[in-house]
């Protein structure tokens, strides 16, 4: 079956960087998207960024200027590089893939990795 597996969270001081991992494995095809979800406490999940596999880029307001999402089709792994990081974003950050079988679309999460911006 397919699975995503984040890596790469942590915790990091103001103005520090993180880079996330997301490997995916079990399909035979390419993801067609593959993105960047957040969800803080007390807040609903949100788009951050997505990429898809032409790397047409799309970029929360939030975000944009900071973070940089980029993947390896051949490896169907999707990376974000979040640079100058505030603490408004920490947030358990979630993978997300979509497959294209046909007319029908799928949906993939993976469990998701906590970053932390804290003093």
């Amino acid at each position: 079956q397919v699975q995503l597996v984040e890596s790469g969270g942590g915790l990091v001081q103001p103005g520090g960087s993180l880079r996330l991992s997301c490997a995916g494995s079990g399909s035979i095809f390419s993801f067609s998207v593959m993105g960047w979800y957040r969800q803080a406490p007390g807040k609903h999940r949100e788009l951050v960024a997505r990429i898809t596999s032409g790397t047409s880029t799309n970029y929360a307001d939030s975000v944009k200027g900071r973070f940089t999402i980029s993947r390896d089709n051949a490896k169907n792994t999707v990376y974000l590089q979040m640079n100058s990081l505030k603490p408004e974003d920490t947030a358990v950050y979630y993978c997300n893939a979509g497959l294209l079988r046909g007319t029908t679309q799928y949906n993939y999460w993976g469990q998701g990795t906590q970053g932390t911006v804290s003093s």
